[in-house]
């Protein structure tokens, strides 16, 4: 019989990368405590100290300026789409 793969929150992945980041108890203890394996715990920690400077840095409204960019430009791209079509239907006689 398999056991069924558990899934877990990014709520309860920071509580558990932030118990490891303080060192103030073992990662086997940490593990334990939350019922996960100590690699999992290691890795959630390191992903954990790896993100934190993107926290800090501009980067998150770099991205933002990237996505409101790429948003106007499909939105120009739907826009001259629907004028094509308009313009398709007219000739075709399809429009009523």
């Amino acid at each position: 019989m398999k056991r069924k793969r558990r899934s877990f929150t990014a709520d309860f992945k920071a509580r558990v990368a932030l118990e490891a980041i303080k060192n103030q108890h073992t990662l086997q203890e940490i593990a334990s405590r939350f019922e996960v394996h100590p690699n999992q715990v290691a890795l959630w920690k390191r992903q954990a100290l790896e993100t934190l400077p993107e926290i800090f840095s501009g980067s998150r409204e770099t991205r933002e300026k990237s996505d409101e960019a790429l948003r106007d430009q499909l939105y120009q791209q739907i826009g001259r789409l629907q004028v094509e079509l308009d313009w398709l239907k007219k000739k075709s006689g399809l429009s009523s």
